[in-house]
């Protein structure tokens, strides 16, 4: 009998999401509404880090998130994937 596998994301864990978009008015305000409905709660200040690119045509955001479970990451993933203004996501 093969031993348990262990999982690769151990819970209750700070996770790091990277957003990417075009750096357009509204996006870095997209992405924490939609955060924040997934978490149901206000992010911190500090739980969002931007990076724009060289041409400033796009912008990265890092969005360090508290995550209680699997389920809770992938409805965040889910709800990233629907939104048409969110180009890559990691």
């Amino acid at each position: 009998m093969d031993p348990p596998i262990k999982p690769l994301v151990e819970y209750p864990t700070v996770y790091a999401f990277k957003v990417m978009g075009r750096r357009e008015e509204g996006f870095n305000v997209l992405v924490h509404r939609l955060f924040e409905g997934a978490l149901g709660q206000k992010l911190s200040p500090e739980a969002v880090t931007e990076n724009v690119s060289k041409q400033g045509n796009y912008v990265s955001l890092t969005v360090s998130v508290r995550l209680e479970s699997e389920a809770h990451r992938q409805t965040i993933y889910a709800e990233l994937h629907r939104e048409k203004r969110v180009l890559y996501y990691l």
